[in-house]
This record gives structure tokens, sequence and C-alpha cells, in this order.
């Protein structure tokens, strides 16, 4: 029998036999070990994906809608895995207090039982898994399998724009803020986070927001200056979302919308105690400038030539 031919290749991934290998060898072999493979997982009675929304619901429980952006899951196998769960009393599917529209799910008290049963195996099976391994190999997996965590997730993370006063603009603006008044000696007090934003919208502007399982994890957005001069600003990337590249990838992606907005060259201003941002700004290929505004926490201005494409 002559070889199933391979799915053509994406032209727009990047080629990289050896890293796709390793990813896919360890997909195999993880699922194969955890259990993802048995129809019953854990032996619970359900397979891997209805085990996983009881987990989801029991962790932190809401509507269908945050249900659906948590696990990137359609309507259609989102309602079915849930008449699932209804039909053997574990979960309760009731329109939301707060917008009749919308339709909340909680744990019933078996769905409960049901959750304490699915954790205390879980970590059942983690603790076999791990069990035949040295103290310091354990250790090497925990920080491996962490790292892999961050990246998986930062490689997965979607960048989409937003007007700026949409709720998951303002929730990380609102963290952006927070923070900043937290770092700066001064603080960083601001009231209303809409002030100010009437450039970052369409057509001379834009703002975006990277979401991972439907939480705003980083956001930044794009004004004109004038004279095919963008400007970078409320650019933020979550703490423990650092060091794992989103903040290069966001700003690439910022750089590429000023571009498409017709700009030229984009400026952006800092504060010294961001150690961090000035960094990546240098690396980015970002040269200090005259300061060009008069934002009074700004200490550090920059500015980047922007490459022609196509």
């Amino acid at each position: 029998m002559a070889p199933r031919p391979s799915a053509p290749a994406d032209p727009d991934l990047p080629d990289v036999p050896g890293h796709v290998e390793v990813v896919r060898r360890f997909n195999r072999s993880y699922t194969q070990r955890i259990g993802v493979l048995d129809d019953s997982f854990l032996g619970l009675g359900m397979p891997l994906g209805t085990a996983r929304l009881l987990y989801e619901i029991g962790v932190q429980a809401g509507t269908t809608r945050d249900l659906r952006a948590r696990l990137q899951l359609d309507s259609g196998y989102l309602s079915r895995l849930l008449r699932r769960l209804e039909s053997d009393a574990l979960v309760s599917v009731e329109p939301d207090p707060d917008d009749r529209r919308r339709r909340r799910v909680d744990l019933t008290p078996a769905g409960r039982r049901a959750w304490d049963e699915l954790e205390r195996r879980s970590g059942e099976r983690a603790r076999h898994l791990v069990a035949p391994l040295t103290e310091r190999q354990r250790d090497r997996l925990a920080a491996a399998l962490a790292e892999a965590d961050l990246l998986v997730r930062a490689a997965t993370v979607e960048i989409e724009q937003v007007d700026p006063t949409d709720p998951a603009a303002l929730a990380a603006v609102r963290a952006y803020v927070d923070e900043l008044d937290e770092r700066f000696p001064g603080g960083f007090a601001v009231g209303d986070l809409t002030a100010g934003t009437e450039g970052l919208r369409p057509p001379d502007g834009a703002f975006v927001v990277a979401t991972s399982d439907g939480v705003p994890v980083a956001c930044g957005g794009v004004q004109p200056l004038g004279g095919g001069v963008g400007e970078i600003k409320r650019m933020w990337v979550h703490p423990q979302w650092r060091g794992a590249g989103l903040g290069s990838r966001l700003l690439r992606h910022l750089e590429g919308v000023a571009a498409d907005l017709g700009h030229t060259t984009v400026r952006l201003d800092t504060n010294g105690t961001l150690t961090e941002a000035v960094a990546m700004y240098e690396r980015a290929g970002y040269r200090a400038v005259d300061r060009y505004n008069d934002n009074p926490h700004a200490t550090h201005f920059f500015a980047k030539r922007l490459r022609r494409t196509g």
C-alpha cells in the first residue's frame, strides 16, 4: 500500500521540522500517559472533554459565553458537553440574573462531589507519574513543564483590534495603570480610563488586546502624531507573561498596525523605572530621541523607522 500523502505545508508557517517533531512526540507520549485516550478519563465514567469542562466549571463558574472563551470551544460542542453533564445532574444551566439573554452554569451538589473526586484522582495520577524520579529530576520536570506551559500559552495568545472602551481593553488598561501606580516613586493616578482615547480609533489609530483563555494579558495602541509619525501608547504585558516573548511579539504587531495605518515612523515614551521595557525597545532597534511631548511621567523617548513591506 502506498504511503498516505501528508497534508500540504502552510506557506505562512516557519519551516522548523525539528521543533515540530519534538512537540508532536511530546503530545503523543503525554496524552497516552495521562489517560486522554481512555473512554473513561481517570475511571470517572466520562471522556476527557466532559471531565475538563466539569473541572473548569468547578474552578470558576460562569456563563456559557465565558466557558467558550476560556476553553475555545464552539457553541455546538459546548452544548453537547453541557447536556451530558446536565443529564447526569452534575451541573445546572439557568438564565444569568445579570443578563437574562445569557445562561449561567454552576455545579450541583453532586457535581461538586464529582469535581472533588476528579481533583483527587488527577493529583494521584500526577504523583504516580513523578514517583520513580529523584528529587532533582522532579525539580527539572516541574521547571521544564512550567516553561513549556508558558511558551505554549504565549504562542496561542490571540491579538485582536478592539475599541479602546471595550471591557477587555479597559480591564487591561486598568491593570497597566495599577502597575504604574505601584512602580512609579510618585505614583500614577488616572481617573477616567476612556479619556484621551480618541486617537486610538480608526481610521487614524487602533487599539489591540491580547487574550489567553478569554482573559486580557496584554494591550497596546497606536495614535497619529502627524507627518507620517505614529505613537505607541498604553503598551502593557501581564507580569506573569513576561519572559515568554509576548512583549516583543506585541511590539512587532503594533509596528505592523502603524505601518498599515500609513505611518513611516513610530515613537514612544516610557519611564526609566521600567527597565525591562527600555531594554526591550533598545533590542528592537529603537533609538533615543529628544522629548517630544509634555508627559510628566516620561523620562525616556524613542523612535524607530518602519520598514516597507510588500
